[in-house]
């Protein structure tokens, strides 16, 4: 669950935050999640069947897992560092190659810090800058490069596309400009951009012929809403641009003013998270699908899913659809405008 962070609220709300967690992971916990998935730690995966798959990340050339690691719920939860890499480790330790952060998303870049020096061979590193300005974009790509504790990131993506005036990113100082000098000098491998609405923006941005990866939302229901399904992936196939897919569980239940809560859940009901994983990944030209855990249990789960996932067949799609279309009137676009 790729978003837009606000202003850290300090104090109790913090801590008010953390012990609904406490409740909430008693809770799961003591229930079973339902699937029998509760487990914790790396050994955890010592048992486990089959393997994640790979695709090729379009014109990058890297193969990267069906799976990737979003990591916004734990920076925004905001969880501390130690319990934040209870969630991320053993994703990584499975096998989950493509990791996807970004500075707003509040210590999640911290606790990737204590995780990926050793990691870092193995691991697609993404980050994030939120601006139109190259100059801003420096700084905020410096300090990832720092709380990363690397020297260079595989692709940082302009975030939050759909809320950029698109002149000034591609304008003279802007921050299209900024990264592609830095994609000369080795600090970063590839460009791309990411966000949440007005998929016209995203099509603008494919068409410079400059972006190698973008990642838009796109799910059972939004695809009813945005529709980047049939705006922006025929445009970044066409160019052999590396899809990747968000908010693939439909985002987190009351949207953005819920992203410091992540405890709530997402929108798609747990039964249904199989399907909603295969709907993203059955979409031609799509490489993977980033997914925000927010506990350890959660983590594991989304693992177990991704290993197991097949394609939905003519009748699950169908019914997968009718039921989207249907939810999608009650969400609306909470994302922000559509054109």
């Amino acid at each position: 669950m790729n978003v837009k962070m606000g202003k850290m609220e300090q104090g109790g709300k913090r801590r008010g935050g953390n012990l609904t967690r406490r409740h909430f992971l008693k809770t799961t916990a003591s229930a079973g999640l339902g699937l029998g998935l509760v487990l914790s730690g790396a050994k955890a995966w010592a048992g486990a069947s089959g393997s994640l798959k790979t695709r090729v990340l379009g014109r990058t050339g890297c193969k990267v897992t069906v799976l990737g690691l979003g990591t916004a719920p734990v920076g925004e939860g905001p969880l501390d560092v130690q319990e934040g890499i209870k969630v991320f480790e053993p994703v990584l330790d499975a096998g989950v190659s493509y990791v996807d952060t970004a500075r707003i998303y509040g210590n999640a870049e911290e606790i990737l810090g204590h995780l990926i020096p050793q990691r870092r061979d193995k691991v697609f590193l993404v980050t994030k800058v939120s601006t139109d300005s190259g100059q801003r974009a420096e700084q905020s790509l410096e300090q990832s490069l720092r709380t990363l504790k690397t020297d260079y990131l595989d692709l940082v993506h302009i975030h939050s596309i759909g809320g950029k005036n698109i002149d000034r990113v591609l304008g003279p100082d802007g921050v299209l400009e900024y990264l592609l000098k830095q994609k000369q000098a080795g600090k970063i491998r590839f460009v791309g951009t990411s966000g949440h609405n007005r998929p016209a923006n995203f099509v603008r941005m494919i068409q410079t012929d400059q972006i190698d990866v973008v990642m838009p939302v796109m799910n059972y229901a939004d695809c009813n809403i945005y529709n980047c399904e049939d705006v922006v992936l025929p445009e970044a196939r066409k160019r052999n641009i590396g899809v990747v897919a968000m908010k693939v569980y439909v985002g987190i239940k009351g949207g953005f003013p819920n992203h410091r809560s992540g405890f709530v859940g997402c929108v798609t009901p747990q039964e249904r998270m199989p399907q909603a994983i295969a709907y993203a990944l059955d979409l031609e030209g799509v490489s993977a699908a980033v997914i925000g855990p927010y506990t350890p249990e959660q983590a594991v789960q989304n693992v177990e899913f991704a290993k197991k996932c097949t394609p939905l067949t003519p009748e699950q799609r169908t019914e997968l659809l009718a039921y989207g279309k249907t939810l999608a009137p009650t969400l609306g676009p909470r994302y922000g405008p559509v054109v």
